[in-house]
């Protein structure tokens, strides 16, 4: 295997991350200081890469595919990964995630009401009028005579602004991390005409800006807010701005086109429908060395599809799983076995 893989694609954890060469100096952040190192794999990588972590050996990707994910390590670019429903583009995200000892993946699924906002970050303005009212009502109403002395209401309840604001997955992404999150934008095809666009700036400056914050930067230049990890972090001057550039991976399932401009930001990789032998060792990863074997027939019957015939790799391990678990064994019941293969199996673009 070449010496200049960061990822291999291996499934196997190392720290080869540590040997990615200095980015380009149109790529170089200065965010800091650097935050804390994020939080352990969690069970969102551990469902999509084997019941058992080792068994994240059996998601190989081909070579192109690696080839294109150290490209977009190398660079600091956005990977957009094309490809048919459940042929594995968002595992990807989680083998990245997995092999170099990256933490837990950070998830932004996308749909039609998505903003640039969301993404980075949400702010409870209803929350804090409520808690400043509620603050104030609390404080002993003054009696006649003199001002001084008498209880102030308090200006900013419970720990200040702060505790208002969570960023979201892109903003707690571009926080100043020694080593890069990685960030799986799911689905990108499913938002409105505007976010690819108003993604441009920020995934091009690797900052974002909390208006927010940046009123107070005078009197509070520092102040804790939660990230989409669930800890505290500290925002200075009300602006984000990246260290490391994030490990992104936007996916889509192709159903629109996208703006030259997010397009020339981005490493475009496209996964090919799996193969027999890909498709052999995702039911391995979920159902033991043997499962290719004992349901090979299940997986020609995925294989043998008319021109045109969409179906996703869900649907094959439904069937296995139920096949697995139900236990039809007799003769009785191998009707319907069949019967409930053929409605699992149905491609997905054929009406009844």
């Amino acid at each position: 295997m070449s010496d200049w893989l960061i990822y291999r694609g291996a499934g196997a954890p190392h720290d080869g991350i540590e040997q990615l060469p200095p980015p380009p100096p149109w790529r170089d952040f200065d965010g800091g200081p650097p935050v804390a190192p994020p939080a352990a794999l969690d069970h969102a990588s551990e469902r999509r890469l084997g019941v058992q972590r080792r068994e994240a050996s059996y998601h190989r990707p081909g070579e192109t595919e690696r080839e294109l994910v150290n490209a977009a390590l190398y660079l600091r670019r956005p990977l957009l990964v094309t490809g048919a429903p459940g042929s594995g583009k968002s595992t990807l995200a989680h083998s990245v995630a997995y092999e170099l000892g990256l933490g837990r993946v950070l998830n932004w699924s996308i749909v039609s009401r998505s903003s640039l906002r969301d993404g980075l970050y949400e702010y409870d303005a209803i929350g804090r009028l409520q808690d400043l009212q509620i603050a104030r009502a609390a404080q002993p109403q003054p009696g006649p005579g003199p001002a001084e002395g008498r209880p102030r209401t308090p200006d900013e309840p419970g720990g200040g602004i702060g505790r208002y604001i969570r960023l979201g997955p892109l903003g707690t992404a571009l926080l100043p991390a020694a080593k890069p999150r990685v960030l799986l934008v799911d689905e990108l095809d499913k938002s409105d005409i505007d976010l690819p666009n108003d993604l441009l700036n920020v995934l091009e400056e690797g900052e974002f800006r909390i208006p927010e914050l940046e009123r107070l930067a005078g009197s509070a230049p520092e102040v804790p807010v939660l990230s989409d990890d669930g800890g505290q972090v500290t925002v200075r001057d009300g602006r984000v701005r990246c260290r490391a550039f994030p490990f992104i991976v936007l996916t889509s399932n192709g159903e629109r086109d996208f703006p030259a401009p997010l397009l020339r930001r981005c490493i475009h990789l496209n996964i090919p429908t799996p193969d027999k032998e890909r498709l052999a060792d995702m039911v391995r990863a979920h159902f033991g060395e043997s499962a290719a074997a004992d349901y090979e027939p299940l997986i020609d019957r995925f294989l043998d599809r008319e021109p045109g015939d969409v179906r996703a790799v869900d649907q094959l391990l439904n069937a296995i799983h139920l096949t697995q678990k139900a236990g039809w064994a007799d003769e009785d019941e191998e009707e319907t076995r069949r019967r409930l293969t053929a409605e699992l199996l149905r491609p997905l673009d054929r009406t009844r």
